[in-house]
């Protein structure tokens, strides 16, 4: 491929390049994959309105996310098993996050630990945080979070349960993968990603593995997702974690405006209206369609990002116009991570500022923080 020039180019040299079953793992949804369709189809639904002959020099997609200054309105969501994308991938895709002015979220159930992306960056990260049956462990992690400077704490409010995944299952995901003879096929015929994995001794989830002392089995996600993540998680939980972890709280998984409103009530920094990227309740709605509801509900009281469907900087102007204050890629920056390492991350990154840059300007507007719902067609 001698050009990328938008996100699906690099989709397509992921696949060419990550094995099966990791490459799945990136790009499926639960159950139909309805919503996980429906967060990237809705976006199209938008259209906004095209504005000539305005000034459209000396723009700017500078802005703050719970006060802290972006380059762009774009964070890297949290994502599970980043780490088998590419060798390292947690680290690199924070190393270019860091470069390009933009916010990296790293998840609890990241291959590289929080002490591995802190031992490569040299600015504060965003941690994501799952709430386990043991909670010695989730006081640690927070705590650990906390001696890596990270400067907010993503909390995920819609994985109590694991949602039902059919390409995983047939795949029988697992970090690192099974020695079958399934699994050997898949992994010979990428033999470029197989020489950096032999590289890296970063091939289990080490935010996990030696610190939690009742972990049984991490060969099966599933399995051990069931073991240990709280069915019993509820609102009063958000209080002690804000507590202990004394910092910008941001709470992600809102989809429906009485939730909205009950977040806001916590004294949280932030929501992030997402269906985990229609990775949990199928049949649910997108989080673009549900993003101007909840806005309108609790916009006035507390900050108002999106994730789930971003394909496109045109996708992250929709979503801005409608009222969020900061969005989220987690597919755009995998493929990326997949396809060319560190490089594609930042490509990726690039692919989306070009895009949603000249958009603006194209519907009259040169300052990111001007964008509302003017640019919006009926």
């Amino acid at each position: 491929m001698t050009q990328i020039l938008e996100i699906s180019d690099l989709k397509a040299l992921a696949k060419r390049r990550v094995p099966k079953l990791f490459f799945d793992y990136a790009d499926s949804g639960a159950w139909t994959e309805g919503t996980y369709r429906a967060n990237e189809e809705d976006f199209a639904k938008v259209k906004l309105r095209q504005r000539v002959l305005v000034d459209m020099t000396n723009r700017s997609l500078e802005t703050t996310m719970i006060g802290q200054k972006v380059s762009m309105p774009v964070a890297l969501a949290p994502t599970g098993l980043t780490g088998m994308q590419h060798a390292d991938g947690e680290m690199l895709a924070a190393q270019a996050a860091e470069a390009f002015g933009v916010p990296f979220t790293l998840s609890t159930m990241s291959i590289c630990s929080i002490e591995d992306v802190a031992s490569v960056t040299t600015k504060p990260f965003w941690f994501q945080l799952y709430v386990m049956r043991e909670r010695e462990f989730v006081l640690n992690l927070i705590d650990r979070a906390k001696a890596a400077k990270c400067s907010a704490l993503v909390l995920t409010l819609d994985l109590q349960i694991l949602g039902q995944r059919h390409k995983d299952l047939r795949n029988s995901l697992s970090a690192p993968p099974k020695l079958t003879p399934k699994h050997l096929w898949q992994m010979a015929t990428r033999p470029g990603w197989c020489m950096k994995m032999l590289g890296t001794n970063r091939r289990t989830f080490r935010n996990i593995v030696g610190h939690a002392k009742s972990v049984t089995d991490l060969s099966s996600l599933g399995a051990w997702t069931a073991e240990q993540f709280d069915p019993q998680l509820s609102w009063k939980d958000v209080e002690w974690i804000k507590e202990r972890w004394g910092g910008p709280l941001i709470l992600k998984g809102i989809l429906d405006p009485e939730d909205a409103k009950m977040a806001a009530a916590t004294g949280a920094d932030a929501i992030i209206v997402s269906n985990h990227g229609g990775r949990q309740l199928d049949g649910a709605h997108s989080s673009i369609s549900m993003l101007p509801r909840i806005v309108d509900a609790v916009g006035h009281q507390i900050e108002v990002h999106l994730d789930g469907g971003i394909r496109s900087g045109q996708d992250v102007l929709k979503a801005v116009a409608m009222g969020a204050k900061g969005t989220y890629i987690g597919r755009p920056f995998l493929y990326g991570l997949g396809a060319m390492g560190k490089e594609g991350v930042t490509k990726a990154l690039e692919i989306i500022r070009k895009e949603m840059d000249i958009t603006m300007a194209l519907c009259g507007k040169r300052d990111i923080n001007d964008v509302n719902r003017d640019i919006l067609a009926d």
